[in-house]
């Protein structure tokens, strides 16, 4: 399940290409703080998808809601006695 999140989270990723210096940048909507920068498409993907893991274990290990892509929720519900 946090495969396939990751990457439906990374389908989402927008890319752009920095004028001044040539390099890539890349973001995903909804991700707040989730980007890359490299200066190759590839390298600013691989850097946006290692960026996105490491956000999505910070708020899981923080307790910190995640967005939902697909019905792929991985918030910790909490069940009730």
């Amino acid at each position: 399940m946090l495969t396939e999140y990751i990457h439906k989270a990374m389908d989402m990723a927008r890319y752009e290409i920095i004028e001044d210096d040539h390099t890539y940048w890349g973001e995903i909507p909804g991700f707040k703080g989730v980007w890359g920068r490299a200066k190759t498409l590839e390298g600013c993907r691989e850097e946006l998808r290692e960026t996105l893991e490491e956000w999505i274990v910070f708020r899981l290990k923080n307790q910190l809601e995640l967005p939902e892509i697909d019905n792929i929720n991985l918030n910790i519900v909490e069940q009730q006695a």
